[in-house]
């Protein structure tokens, strides 16, 4: 009888090798490898394919098959989280669902439940909670729909029997991390475990065209681990970002088999679970302070929605030989090019101050469009004078210091004139082409280089 072949699984990245390494090449991270032997090896043959299944029956042309059917998407009863997945959940998709331990995803998914308990019947499978405690928290969040299912069970191929038996309309598997599989010789939450019990799933959401919603959590780095290697797997990827100890919660889309991956959805937790946040911009400026230097307003299309947050930067003398600079919620690589370009094109110097940059709300910008923002609040820093109120601006920054034009500026302008802003600096060629239409009552200030910019608006 042929040996089972061993093989070593990095425990952070999913990497496989045949022999054990202290650092793994592909995330270098050390002492991350596992022993595992793969599931089914020893009923591999050798390039034998004689055992195998006839699936010719199983072929068909595609205009032979209906898909009339196929897209039927079921409410959640949550605006933001239909948002994100492109208008609900696609019948058979299987979604995860990601984020920090204690972050809300539990407590969203057993909100939902009310509403799809209206009209479909819901198996909640937690592996983490006993039936009590999902009880008590249902009860906390006001759910106590007929149709919600409870089971508390982790072995993975149980859970499919019994979803099999019992044919629930929708599953919920809370988390990924607590499935196992009793012929994977590895503890639950490893990398072969995650992988396997997610075929496992996959194939009984498929089969039976029952769409699952499962949890996965994250590792010290905000990474999902385990989960990494079953993204592949998965229709929808969303993950949850946010402070733990702020209320603000936002849902992004990672990957969509079904919509756009560029969609967010906004939601403040609350004593009694999740609520939507319909207004996410009035939210983000919510508290801004008045006459303070080192503030400026940006707008930053999030998915099919502008997003008006604040930023602040902090410029102060260094007590260190080395100055420090910190970012929150902006990319510290870019602040340091903005920075050198304001030393190097308008001779403005930094080199002896520290610089404290943080994006309001604890949102993550990544747009280019946040650059010309993030420069004024720089500026406004470092000379102490106010930027207006009434004042926002967006716009690519250039190693040159001239401003680059940005997609879809009339919807951050009309978000602006929504808001109350008054006036709304821009790149110059953004401005040569935009349609004006009901953009009346905002002021629009065309700018070519950063110094135009800090010109009109500062004075």
């Amino acid at each position: 009888m042929a040996k089972n072949k061993t093989v070593y699984v990095c425990s952070e990245c999913g990497y496989e090798t045949s022999k054990w390494n202290g650092r793994c090449p592909d995330c270098g991270q050390w002492n991350t490898f596992e022993e595992t032997v793969p599931l089914g090896s020893s009923q591999r043959s050798s390039g034998s394919v004689s055992s195998a299944r006839d699936v010719s029956d199983n072929i068909f042309e595609i205009n032979d098959i209906d898909a009339t059917d196929t897209e039927t998407r079921w409410s959640t009863g949550s605006g933001e989280l239909d948002r994100v997945l492109g208008g609900g959940v696609v019948k058979g998709s299987l979604i995860l669902l990601g984020g920090e331990p204690g972050i809300g995803k539990s407590t969203l998914l057993l909100q939902i439940c009310q509403a799809l308990g209206d009209d479909h019947t819901i198996l909640y499978v937690s592996g983490e909670e006993s039936l009590r405690q999902i009880k008590l928290r249902a009860r906390r969040l006001g759910v106590d729909s007929g149709n919600l299912y409870l089971l508390s069970e982790t072995d993975c191929e149980a859970v499919c029997k019994a979803v099999a038996k019992e044919k629930p309309e929708i599953v919920i598997i809370d988390s990924i991390q607590t499935m196992n599989i009793s012929g994977v010789s590895s503890a639950s939450g490893s990398v072969t475990q995650v992988r396997e019990c997610s075929n496992m799933l996959m194939k009984t959401a498929k089969s039976l065209e029952i769409p699952m919603l499962i949890v996965g959590h994250v590792n010290k780095d905000g990474a999902i681990a385990g989960p990494k290697v079953m993204e592949h797997i998965v229709d929808c990827v969303l993950y949850f970002e946010g402070e733990k100890n702020m209320p603000y919660r936002i849902l992004r889309g990672i990957k969509n088999r079904f919509g756009s991956t560029n969609e967010i959805g906004v939601f403040e937790m609350t004593g009694k679970g999740l609520r939507e946040v319909a207004n996410p911009s009035e939210m983000l400026l919510t508290g801004r302070p008045q006459d303070a230097s080192g503030c400026c307003v940006a707008c930053m299309i999030e998915g099919s929605r502008p997003l008006l947050t604040e930023v602040q930067a902090l410029v102060t003398k260094s007590s260190f030989n080395v100055p420090r600079r910190t970012a929150s919620g902006f990319d510290y690589n870019r602040m340091a090019i903005l920075i050198a370009v304001l030393e190097k094109r308008m001779g403005y110097y930094f080199g002896g101050l520290d610089v404290y940059m943080s994006i309001v709300g604890g949102l993550e910008i990544d747009e280019p469009a946040a650059d010309l923002a993030v420069a004024l609040a720089l500026y406004s820093g470092l000379i102490d004078k106010v930027v207006p109120a009434d004042t926002l601006c967006f716009g690519e920054v250039g190693l040159a210091g001239e401003l680059r034009g940005v997609q879809r500026a009339e919807q951050r302008v009309l978000e602006a004139k929504r808001l109350g802003f008054g006036r709304v600096v821009l790149p110059a060629a953004t401005l040569s082409r935009m349609d004006r239409s009901g953009l009346e009552g905002v002021k629009l200030i065309g700018a070519s280089t950063i110094g135009e910019a800090f010109k009109a608006v500062m004075g």
